[in-house]
């Protein structure tokens, strides 16, 4: 399991000040507002970021970055992903899972035939969207539950129902 998890991406800086508008990934905007730190990854390395909270606008997340005092130090965050520590995280709903604990899961279907790996998941509309590397290609189905009943993602494991997939799945060959 991954130890960050990302909630967010930096769009620009807003104002003169250094305030950053950020796109939250985050199920929860609010959280936001109790977050005093966050993290930014570097080739792999996580530095922590102190965050001040401002506001919450047309869904957007409005906040300060390591300490910005100007346009052009909020600038050197444009287009940074900025992540969570799981130690600071909102647990994961009932019959949730982080999308990072599901990109790597091998996905099998009832009789145990291998169909791929989650590679992405897409949220685009009110159903995800799983995006599988097979080996015939790129296999993007729905998240829905007639068709994955069973997920494990501390075991690395999905479970579909092969009717269900041919039914809904769309490959990209």
């Amino acid at each position: 399991m991954q130890e960050y998890l990302m909630i967010g991406t930096v769009l620009k800086p807003q104002g003169i000040k250094g305030e950053c508008k950020i796109k939250p990934y985050a199920s929860r905007v609010e959280l936001f507002a109790e977050w005093k730190q966050l993290w930014v990854e570097n080739q792999g390395n996580y530095t922590p970021v102190p965050f001040r909270f401002s506001r919450i606008h047309d869904g957007f997340v409005y906040a300060y970055l390591d300490a910005c005092a100007s346009a052009d130090e909020a600038e050197a965050f444009r287009g940074r992903e900025l992540y969570i520590d799981r130690a600071h995280a909102a647990p994961a709903e009932d019959g949730a899972v982080y999308i990072a604990d599901l990109i790597g899961c091998v996905c099998e279907d009832e009789n145990g035939n291998v169909i791929g790996t989650l590679t992405d998941v897409l949220q685009h509309g009110p159903v995800d969207t799983w995006v599988f590397r097979t080996a015939e290609g790129t296999l993007m189905a729905p998240a829905l539950l007639a068709v994955f009943p069973r997920v494990d993602a501390a075991a690395g494991k999905i479970e579909a129902v092969a009717e269900k997939l041919r039914e809904v799945a769309v490959l990209d060959r």
